[in-house]
């Protein structure tokens, strides 16, 4: 058998955080507005590296923090790998810059719907599908091969006649 294996762990990460990467980008569809009585609920990592957040708040928060994104958020952005948010912490605008591979819990009540996180140790989760997309159709144009939607054949095909019951 052979020792490379398909890492199901790291793709049901990826497509994890690739969920609440889309679930920002529809609010931000939306003008920034959450739909009917959506908010999210989302836990990070505060001392973990890209994580960009006031001192003070770091001082408070040492390990992890949750943030709520509800009626009084302004300024999101959303990245392939980290989202960018303004929040107010007693009455003053703060600028919180989080990467997706340190949120530990994503949860929108409204719904009852909660994602946990695996460790952030695997930052080489986070594929954006448009950017798979791009360097595809980059490496096509480059190679002078035209674009094809049809899979390239890989593998051997085996007939399975020999195994059916007669």
């Amino acid at each position: 058998m052979s020792e490379e294996m398909l890492r199901y762990d790291r793709m049901v990460e990826a497509a994890k955080r690739g969920v609440v990467r889309q679930a920002l980008r529809e609010v931000l569809s939306r003008g920034g507005q959450l739909p009917g009585e959506h908010h999210f609920y989302i836990t990070f990592r505060t001392d973990a590296e890209g994580v960009d957040i006031p001192d003070y708040l770091r001082a408070k928060y040492p390990t992890e923090m949750t943030i709520v994104l509800q009626y009084q958020f302004y300024d999101l952005t959303v990245e392939n790998d980290k989202f960018s948010v303004t929040l107010s912490f007693g009455g003053v605008l703060r600028r919180l810059v989080i990467p997706f591979i340190h949120i530990i819990t994503f949860a929108d009540p409204s719904v009852n719907f909660v994602l946990q996180f695996q460790p952030d140790d695997m930052p080489d989760l986070l594929v954006d599908e448009e950017e798979l997309e791009a360097e595809a159709e980059g490496e096509a144009a480059a190679t002078g091969e035209p674009e094809d939607d049809q899979p390239k054949p890989t593998g051997t095909v085996v007939a399975l006649d020999a195994f059916r019951k007669k």
